[in-house]
């Protein structure tokens, strides 16, 4: 298959022979995202942005990247105005509190009381994130690449055969998508080659991670380390995802 411009990062991704590519995906486009929302571009200057990120706000996790990336100014004024259409929020959302009525039978009927309005709002604020929203419609668009690139490019699907396989978020992702992309006689090969994929690739950390804890037998002290050095990092990524051991990401100035 002939590469395109909407299959690079994709194929950087795989290149990369990284634990996950789409982990390594993750991670950049994240980065593009941080740099859009408070790089030297401003865009937090713009109406439009703001008014969006505004209504969105951040999760926790991309609070503090924020943080860490440097932006004192842009993470005010993001902050600022984000501030104050949340105190909109919470004003109008009290004024239409109204507690629940005890049961007749009080604290023993409390468990069948409806969920409190109140909570329920929150909920939602933890749940938006303007940097989240945006990232999970691209990583829509690069489940959808995978399965044209693996259905229509011998070489992908060869690197992908051979390659280190997935962190368990991802590849489950790839599980319910392939249900969607694929025809049975498909998803017959897709299956069993992506199930041998992980397991020997989740074994292949278990042992890394088993030779590391004997490393530190003083009886193993002259052995060879393998390839355990950097295996809880990389453990922990296959595990969960991400990247446990990168530095944080910060604003070039």
């Amino acid at each position: 298959m002939k590469e395109k411009l909407y299959t690079i990062p994709l194929n950087d991704a795989i290149n990369a022979n990284d634990e996950c590519p789409f982990c390594f995906i993750e991670r950049n486009v994240e980065q593009d995202l941080l740099d859009f929302v408070l790089g030297s571009g401003s865009s937090y200057m713009e109406s439009d942005v703001r008014e969006a990120t505004d209504k969105a706000g951040f999760c926790r996790n991309h609070f503090k990247k924020m943080f860490d990336y440097g932006n004192t100014l842009g993470n005010g004024w993001i902050l600022k105005t984000h501030f104050e259409h949340m105190n909109r929020e919470m004003k109008a959302q009290f004024k239409a509190f109204s507690p629940q009525k005890t049961p007749l039978m009080g604290k023993f009927k409390r468990n069948a009381a409806q969920p409190n309005p109140i909570g329920l709002w929150v909920d939602e604020q933890e749940k938006s994130c303007y940097i989240c929203n945006r990232f999970a419609d691209t990583y829509a668009r690069y489940l959808d690449t995978f399965f044209v690139m693996y259905k229509k490019d011998e070489d992908f699907r060869r690197k992908i055969k051979t390659g280190k396989g997935f962190c368990l978020p991802h590849f489950g992702d790839l599980c319910e998508s392939a249900e969607i992309k694929l025809n049975d006689k498909e998803k017959a090969e897709f299956y069993p080659m992506l199930f041998t994929l992980m397991e020997e690739n989740m074994q292949r950390i278990s042992d890394d991670v088993s030779w590391l804890v004997e490393k530190f037998d003083y009886r193993n002290q002259n052995a060879d380390w393998k390839n355990s050095k950097d295996a809880v990092q990389r453990g922990m990524q296959k595990l969960s995802g991400g990247y446990p051991a990168d530095d944080p990401y910060k604003m070039n100035k």
